[in-house]
């Protein structure tokens, strides 16, 4: 009974998750490195090309600078986020009255659907009806073009994905910063150490796994965000908000072209496990050191 319990028990137990995942996760996975070897279109029958749509990716100037818009986004979007969502977390848990009130306020924007939030703020943003550039106008500025402008519209949706996510990696900074012994901070303050010694030697050091899923996590989301970048820009002005998973919707439902949009999906998802790996690696997995 004991063997029973020990061999087969707990893989009874994982049974329905791992139903769930098969069905939803690694089926539709295999299905789609299946379709990127295919020339579809969705309706008619899938007819076997090999990796001709592999090699036809080499030489899609559109796919490709959509790539390179696409790291240029995330290189610029996950550090804002990262250094916004911990130094919201190390305010907040300070000995600063209503800390609750404002993790709050700061973690809403992740519970309200991106399209809103893209909708709402191009009502802000908007060149010739929103609100700021009303502001601007009311004071004698002249209105700025924040949507319809290449120059200033990637880093308006940079700024707005950053104001969006920072929120939800704050509390797992905050849930972090808790974890830490008070120990240390008393050892440290008796030592003369001051807060900014003390953060950079005693709270960033042990918030290495922390920092770790928070890079990890929102580099994944960052790369494959479209609902909020289509609800402020669509992609514009000229494609220069233009990122990769957009590139991917159009390519499969709008140009018919399932099989070598699979074939795009199978790199995105190349990129992000090399990525992933990589950062595993150079942290050793998010471990703390044994020092």
């Amino acid at each position: 009974m004991r063997s029973f319990e020990q061999k087969v028990f707990p893989y009874l137990m994982l049974a329905p998750t791992l139903v769930i995942f098969g069905l939803f996760l690694f089926f539709p996975a295999i299905n789609g490195m299946w379709i990127s070897l295919t020339k579809w279109d969705g309706v008619n029958p899938q007819k076997f090309v090999g990796i001709q749509n592999y090699a036809k990716l080499l030489s899609d100037r559109g796919f490709w600078e959509a790539f390179l818009r696409t790291v240029f986004f995330t290189a610029v979007t996950v550090p804002a986020i990262y250094a916004s969502a911990l130094g919201l977390a190390v305010l907040l848990t300070g000995d600063i009255k209503g800390s609750d009130f404002f993790r709050a306020v700061f973690y809403w924007p992740t519970m309200i659907s991106s399209i809103i939030v893209g909708l709402t703020w191009r009502f802000l943003l908007g060149e010739d009806f929103g609100v700021i550039n009303y502001l601007l106008t009311a004071i004698g500025k002249i209105p700025v073009k924040w949507l319809t402008d290449p120059d200033h519209a990637m880093g308006v949706v940079i700024f707005i994905t950053a104001w969006s996510m920072a929120g939800y990696y704050m509390v797992m900074f905050v849930s972090g910063i808790k974890s830490i012994s008070e120990t240390y901070y008393e050892a440290a303050r008796i030592d003369g150490a001051g807060a900014w010694h003390q953060f950079c030697y005693i709270t960033l050091p042990l918030l290495k796994p922390t920092s770790l899923l928070v890079i990890v996590l929102s580099t994944v989301t960052v790369i494959k965000t479209y609902p909020l970048v289509y609800a402020l820009t669509q992609g514009g002005p000229a494609g220069a908000t233009k990122f990769m998973v957009q590139t991917i919707q159009e390519t499969g439902f709008e140009k018919n072209q399932m099989g070598y949009a699979s074939s795009m999906t199978m790199i995105l998802f190349m990129i992000l496990a090399l990525f992933t790996a990589v950062q595993f690696q150079a942290n050793k997995g998010g471990e703390q050191d044994a020092d």
